[in-house]
């Protein structure tokens, strides 16, 4: 059978599915084809599930310090069944709810693996058959998956990506993360927090997307807390060691050595996903593994649109969301092409992490007269109420004439909330807002929030709690 659709988009992720709600609520018909589960490697094994683990690994880690009321018998441990549990709940929770917003705007959903077969032409495997669905549109939103790591023994049972460690049935006592990534720290300090002996080895970088001060910062408090840090190697292989750990074998200046561990994670990054989907049979030129596109998100074949991770650059979901958005009113009419000039990126470390807009290492190549600014959560009341002190807020502005600091050109926090400090900050840049203009706005007392008002402080007349020596 054939269906004719103004839009037909193969991907139901964070990309896909936004687009295709946009689409809809502007009267298109549409069709989504989703060879998994609706909501795409963020909702079902990536940002959704392990901000779940998260918070599990929070409360454990808050009750575990013995600072606040809770009286518990110790020794105590963590109810590893009742964590995953717990986070399979919360997927559940939300894939229903997408699922009900594709009945609500009467989109399609076509479950299999979608392919090109003409410039306006998909077949889906579908469990009912081989379907054909012709789009006057066509969007692909294929995502991402992990990067393959080419070192021997990555097939030994016990060695993992991201999705096997999700679906992990049993704690391990120990786990061993290769790659300094955002996905390898964030996963070491959820089962560190609730009491495995982690270790992370990286070949170059550590938190390579995080502002490079924090990130040393971040580092140092997690090797004080015990979690085994080693980075600038090269690795060799992964083998069953006589103790029947796993082994992963490296080089350090000159030496050969190991790490051990009952888990061995693979997070060396990840790559779009655009295997077998007859993208080169029509002309859609690649670049690389991504797809090509141009500034409105068409590719080079007219018609035909990609989004999200399956195009590479920022590989985020708030971005293939926004991309999913931008298409779909390239596709209807508007133009509009896509404005990336502020881009905040999360880490949901223990503490979070947030960056938006320019470090001062890239202020300085850019050859932009620049002020920086830090204020840290130790003096914010409402942190210090919390408990959760670590951490500061970097500012990075213009530099006037007088010396104080104009508009923003970035913010970098590592603290409590700073995945939602982050926001306020985004805002600002994109309206181009003056530090002056943050400060003199009035914050609530107690909240964190404060501390991003204070670091605007700084760059003018200078913070009220926190005088830099």
């Amino acid at each position: 059978m054939e269906d004719l659709y103004d839009l037909v988009i193969i991907g139901g992720g964070p990309g896909g599915y936004v687009a295709a709600i946009r689409a809809a609520q502007r009267g298109a018909r549409v069709a989504l084809v989703e060879k998994d589960r609706l909501g795409g490697t963020c909702l079902n094994k990536g940002c959704i599930p392990t901000k779940a683990m998260v918070r599990d690994a929070e409360v454990y880690r808050e009750v575990a310090s013995g600072t606040y009321c809770v009286e518990a018998d110790a020794p105590f441990r963590a109810n590893f069944a009742r964590l995953m549990a717990r986070k399979e709940q919360v997927v559940n929770t939300l894939v229903a709810g997408v699922e009900h917003l594709m009945k609500v705007h009467r989109i399609r959903v076509v479950h299999g693996m979608g392919r090109l077969v003409g410039p306006r032409t998909v077949a889906v495997e579908a469990p009912e058959g081989l379907l054909t669905l012709q789009g006057r549109a066509i969007i692909f939103a294929t995502g991402s998956k992990p990067a393959e790591v080419p070192i021997l023994g990555t097939d030994l049972p016990g060695v993992v990506t991201s999705d096997g460690l999700l679906r992990l049935e049993r704690q391990p006592k120990s786990l061993v993360v290769v790659g300094g990534s955002a996905v390898g720290v964030e996963f070491a300090c959820i089962f560190h927090a609730i009491g495995t002996q982690v270790t992370i080895l990286g070949r170059r970088t550590f938190l390579r997307d995080a502002e490079p001060q924090l990130a040393k910062r971040f580092r140092g408090m997690l090797a004080r807390e015990g979690v085994s840090i080693n980075i600038g190697l090269e690795f060799e292989s992964i083998t069953r060691g006589e103790d029947g750990l796993l082994h992963v074998n490296y080089i350090q200046r000159g030496q050969r050595l190991h790490a051990a561990g009952e888990v061995i994670l693979l997070a060396t990054g990840r790559q779009p996903q655009t295997a077998g989907l007859g993208l080169e049979e029509v002309g859609v030129r690649l670049n690389g593994a991504a797809i090509a596109v141009n500034e409105y998100l068409e590719t080079s074949v007219p018609g035909i649109y990609a989004i999200g991770d399956c195009i590479g650059g920022y590989m985020l979901a708030h971005v293939a969301s926004y991309e999913g958005e931008v298409a779909v009113e390239n596709i209807l009419g508007q133009r509009r092409p896509a404005d990336y000039r502020v881009v905040p990126n999360c880490i949901f470390t223990i503490p979070e992490m947030a960056t938006v807009g320019l470090t001062e290492e890239q202020a300085k190549e850019a050859g932009i007269p620049y002020k920086v600014s830090r204020f840290p959560f130790s003096v914010n009341g409402r942190a210090v109420a919390m408990g959760e002190v670590e951490g500061q807020i970097r500012m990075i502005c213009e530099q006037a004439g007088d010396g104080r600091g104009g508009h923003v050109l970035g913010v970098h926090i590592m603290g409590p909330r700073a995945s939602d400090l982050i926001a306020e900050a985004a805002l600002a840049m994109r309206l181009g807002a003056t530090a002056e203009d943050i400060a003199r706005t009035i914050h609530a007392h107690p909240t964190v929030p404060e501390a991003l008002m204070e670091a605007a402080m700084a760059q003018t007349e200078g913070a009220i709690h926190y005088e830099l020596l």
